[in-house]
């Protein structure tokens, strides 16, 4: 018979289950959205939730509408709410609340993956563009055997080819563009100055993995800081990445892998988990990557790390380099502007005839 104390925490962890379910549901159920006739320019509408925990998806939704105003597109972030925008990041997006929007049939209304399970809630005008930044959520909270129903959209970008080829293979006759992130060296760039030994890492989806991680290294941490990046600014994230010479890698089927890509840029030497999406970041020669949740494996190369750290910090700094050089060049803001651009084009919508190049991606100078 089983313990009663053992009842009581499987009763406990169903319950706890159930409610974390219910608020990710919550989250993803979309506002209501006011139809009627145009009252103004048409405009590309970026349905986005409301949540102010930093997410770099919420980020990369406040830099498309950013590019496409730049451009002299009319765009906007459409939150649940009226008044909400997110304040982990310095921006001047432009942002509306669903109560006080009236979208008509000439407008666009970019809808996010996560909002999967409530498609049908969605008005059919105006016309919706599917966005996913992570093809592994596509199926996320639905039931069993279930699809979303992304005929309803006249178009979809992704960010990244693994995710563009996820959602070919799911949705036959989908053609998805891929509008790759980018990586703002303005923001992420790395040290110029000597750096202390640190590890730095993101653990939020890998929590027992990392504790797990560190634990099986034991004294080879020794004179290591760790430092543990968690609800940070923008800018504190990246200060903390240029302070750090290596980065472990803790993402779980990511889309892309934003995390890497900004440690690398930041001069990170990293190590870890790829993530399916992440895979194109990782090149062997200037960084480590290991198979997907081998903690063993990632403890292994990051004592390698360390200990190849401690003999000739340049070398390691040096590939960490190499990698952020490609990231930058694979993901500069010019290349995501221009596939933006041509995405929206196919659908009608091009900057005005003498359009401006946005300033603030002309060039990459930054400071520290």
């Amino acid at each position: 018979m089983r313990d009663l104390n053992d009842i009581a925490r499987g009763a406990a962890t169903h319950a706890a289950a159930y409610l974390t379910r219910r608020g990710a549901l919550r989250r993803r159920r979309p506002p209501r959205i006011r139809t009627g006739p145009a009252t103004g320019a048409p405009t590309i509408y970026y349905l986005c939730p409301d949540y102010r925990t930093p997410s770099g998806g919420i980020r990369a939704i406040y830099r498309h509408v950013d590019l496409l105003n730049e451009a002299g597109l009319d765009a906007a972030v459409l939150h649940h709410r009226d008044g909400f925008a997110c304040d982990w990041f310095e921006h001047s997006t432009r942002t509306i609340g669903a109560p006080s929007a009236t979208l008509s049939a000439d407008d666009l209304l970019v809808v996010p993956e996560v909002y999967g399970p409530f498609l049908g809630r969605l008005p059919r005008e105006p016309r919706l563009v599917a966005f996913s930044q992570n093809a592994y959520l596509t199926f996320e909270h639905l039931p069993a055997g279930a699809a979303p129903d992304y005929g309803i959209f006249a178009a979809a970008m992704t960010v990244s080819p693994d995710s563009a080829e996820y959602l070919r293979f799911a949705f036959r006759g989908l053609e998805p563009r891929v509008v790759p992130n980018a990586v703002d060296p303005a923001v992420f760039h790395p040290a110029t100055g000597p750096l202390p030994r640190r590890l730095a890492l993101m653990p939020r989806k890998r929590e027992a993995e990392a504790g797990e991680i560190l634990a099986l290294l034991g004294e080879r941490l020794r004179g290591w800081e760790v430092v543990r990046i968690e609800r940070a600014s923008e800018a504190e994230a990246a200060a903390a990445l240029r302070s750090a010479p290596l980065f472990l890698a803790l993402g779980r089927r990511e889309g892309f892998g934003l995390p890497v890509a900004e440690a690398m840029a930041s001069g990170c030497y990293v190590v870890g988990f790829p993530a399916f999406g992440g895979r194109e970041l990782f090149g062997p020669d200037c960084s480590a990557p290991v198979e997907d949740g081998d903690v063993l494996a990632a403890a292994r190369a990051l004592a390698a790390a360390i200990e190849r750290y401690e003999r000739d910090p340049a070398a390691v700094r040096s590939a960490g380099a190499v990698a952020g050089e490609r990231v930058l060049d694979r993901h500069s803001l010019d290349r995501q502007l221009e596939a933006l651009l041509g995405f929206y084009a196919e659908l009608g919508f091009e900057p005005p005839a003498g359009a401006v190049r946005p300033a603030a991606f002309v060039g990459d100078q930054h400071g520290e």
